[in-house]
């Protein structure tokens, strides 16, 4: 099955809205019963996002854990939110907050794309976009 690629659109610059759009989706997805990986490029990129993960709503409870290289069952079995800063892991959804295209993303069922109005950010998701398009995946896109 192909997976399906959904590009959040935001108008602004701020990262920091970005990545609370990210979390909300997470969150979304977590109450649904979904699984979810969250691909990001750094370890500090991985743990800024575990911080706002427990800060970035005051009612919200996303249980996560930051993958061990890659390895839930290194890092916190069952946990069905993964932060991964190398290969991403298996789950039904993919966040991809990563500059690049994720490895294996043919594997996930969705994934979800965080594009704001910043040059780089921008240029980079078009990027995504068409490599996504050219490999046989359309996204859709959604503004935020």
């Amino acid at each position: 099955m192909a997976p399906r690629v959904e590009f959040y659109v935001l108008e602004g610059t701020d990262d920091r809205a970005r990545l609370m759009h990210a979390c909300r989706l997470v969150e979304t997805a977590y109450l649904e019963r979904h699984t979810v990986c969250v691909a990001v490029e750094t370890p500090a990129q991985a743990e800024a996002l575990d911080s706002l993960l427990w800060t970035f709503g005051d009612h919200s409870f996303v249980p996560h854990a930051i993958a061990a290289a890659g390895d839930v069952a290194a890092t916190a079995p069952g946990t069905p939110v993964q932060i991964a800063c190398g290969e991403p892991v298996a789950a039904d959804l993919l966040v991809n907050l990563r500059q690049d295209l994720p490895p294996a993303f043919e594997h996930y069922p969705r994934i979800a794309e965080f594009v704001d109005a910043d040059p780089e950010r921008r240029e980079a998701g078009r990027n995504r976009f068409k490599q996504y398009r050219d490999s046989g995946h359309p996204p859709v896109t959604h503004r935020v």
